[in-house]
């Protein structure tokens, strides 16, 4: 362990350091989060999903698709659970598989969104969710979209050919 170390100027001069713990100076500066809801990784295990944060939450990939997000925050309780990523056209079929599935309300609006959510407070919760998951193992073309790819943002004062723009003085 370090003791106590003298830096400064000579006999007396100097100022002390204070001992440091080795093993706070190389512990990570955040605790990590726990996931919410990990049992749904260990179920499509198998597939070697990766996540992401996303929104204050955890979006889970399988390949370049985006399945689910794993969302349990305080903030608008409603939504927390599961998202499902789907499109509006498989919702009512989905929904005869997994009856408690609903839109999420967290982004406004009251109609339908792609996302889908299995609402944590649901007693049947679990159990919907190890049955999405047993859907998204069986490749099922429902779940999962494949997200848009973004546009890198241009640094500024660049145009869109690339050179920099110029700047016209006054005088």
């Amino acid at each position: 362990m370090l003791r106590g170390l003298w830096r400064g100027g000579g006999a007396g001069g100097g100022r002390a350091v204070k001992r440091r713990d080795l093993d706070a100076m190389f512990a990570p500066s955040r605790a990590a989060r726990r996931l919410p809801h990990d049992f749904v990784l260990d179920a499509i295990a198998d597939l070697a999903p990766h996540t992401k944060p996303m929104f204050g939450c955890t979006a889970v990939y399988v390949e370049d698709r985006i399945v689910f997000i794993l969302r349990d925050r305080r903030s608008s309780p409603r939504d927390n659970g599961v998202w499902v990523a789907t499109t509006a056209e498989h919702h009512a079929s989905l929904r005869r598989e997994l009856p408690s599935l609903r839109s999420i309300v967290v982004f406004g609006g009251s109609g339908e969104t792609g996302w889908q959510v299995l609402p944590a407070e649901d007693p049947l919760f679990e159990e919907h969710a190890l049955r999405a998951c047993e859907l998204v193992l069986a490749r099922d073309p429902r779940i999962g979209k494949i997200p848009a790819r973004r546009r890198r943002a241009r640094p500024r004062g660049t145009s869109r050919r690339g050179s920099r723009a110029r700047t016209v003085g006054r005088g």
